[in-house]
């Protein structure tokens, strides 16, 4: 990067940092689109995050996520608050933009200075947040919001992945859910440290909420064969009607005391680091390897092993090799 460009993105973090709504949107769209100058404000900006509570809220389809974000904000917002929210989008299959996003959300707040809402298309990226995500949460950590939501796409169970992105998950259910409970307790409601069973103004709510509660109980010894595996959780169970606002002070304040436990503040901020890290070095790993060879030589060990001439871990090692030291070697 230039001494220009280096300015450029300094300038640019700072004016995200001191406010500057302008500033902090082109931030955003840099991050978004993976580009040098973002990468170089994120190096800037890094040192000043760590201060924001991120709060991941998933869920499967129609359990009404955006409507508890609005609850949460109009909530937080009575209490002094600061808010950002991150919401991922589907893509557009024309532009790859996010389909509805800011034009819908940002209506009520648009004149609000202590709201931030920025819609993020997924772009294909599997897991319920975009691939950029993590980094968006941090530059509105710095530019120093309160409280970060992070709102995945609504896909069902594979959502897992902003239980790594976020110090506390929230995740949704709707009432008379049934046997698809028990078909998704081994995905999505593990990774939660809150269930709330929204539309609590449903029939059939409060028994929902009980079975859930019976439900996700740590059977005795699980994880003990395989001590890399985390304890499974057991999550807290609120009922609310995000629609009217009941159940969301509830919320917030079990919020607000996960946040305040240290051991579990400590515990989501070392997983977002080797989330964040990994996936850096595994974007880094796949970027040097297609500036070395051109593509070509990463392209063959991936023809090879689709027709079965090379088996997936010879061509993991094969293509780490391809890399040398410091470099990307010739095949």
């Amino acid at each position: 990067m230039t001494a220009d460009a280096a300015d450029r993105a300094t300038a640019l973090a700072d004016a995200a940092r001191a406010g500057d709504r302008r500033s902090l949107a082109r931030l955003l769209t840099a991050v978004e689109n993976h580009t040098p100058l973002a990468e170089a404000a994120l190096r800037r900006l890094y040192p000043e995050a760590g201060s924001a509570h991120l709060v991941g809220i998933t869920g499967p389809p129609g359990a009404g996520k955006s409507t508890l974000v609005a609850a949460l904000i109009a909530r937080l917002r009575e209490d002094g608050r600061s808010v950002a929210v991150v919401a991922v989008d589907p893509s557009s299959p024309i532009t790859g933009g996010a389909l509805l996003g800011d034009r819908v959300r940002m209506q009520a707040y648009a004149s609000d200075d202590g709201v931030f809402i920025r819609s993020m298309a997924s772009r294909g990226h599997a897991g319920g947040l975009s691939s950029t995500s993590a980094a968006a949460a941090a530059v509105l950590d710095a530019a120093g919001f309160d409280v970060v939501l992070l709102e995945t796409v609504g896909t069902g169970q594979s959502e897992v992945e902003v239980a790594a992105a976020a110090d506390t998950t929230v995740v949704l259910e709707a009432p008379e859910m049934g046997d698809e409970v028990q078909a998704i307790k081994a995905g999505l409601l593990e990774v939660a440290d809150i269930v709330v069973v929204n539309k609590g103004d449903r029939p059939g709510a409060q028994r929902t909420a009980a079975q859930l509660r019976a439900m996700l109980v740590p059977s005795v010894g699980r994880g003990d064969a395989d001590p890399s595996r985390r304890a499974p959780k057991r999550p807290e169970v609120i009922v609310t009607t995000a629609i009217s606002g009941e159940g969301i002070p509830e919320l917030i304040a079990l919020l607000d005391r996960r946040r305040a436990d240290g051991s579990s503040a400590e515990a989501a901020r070392v997983a977002r680091a080797t989330a964040q890290v990994d996936g850096i070095v595994a974007q880094r790993i796949r970027d040097r390897l297609a500036e070395g060879t051109g593509g070509g030589a990463t392209g063959a060990v991936y023809e090879a092993v689709a027709r079965h001439e090379l088996d997936p871990y010879e061509a993991a090692d094969r293509l780490l090799a391809l890399l040398g030291d410091g470099g990307v070697r010739e095949a």
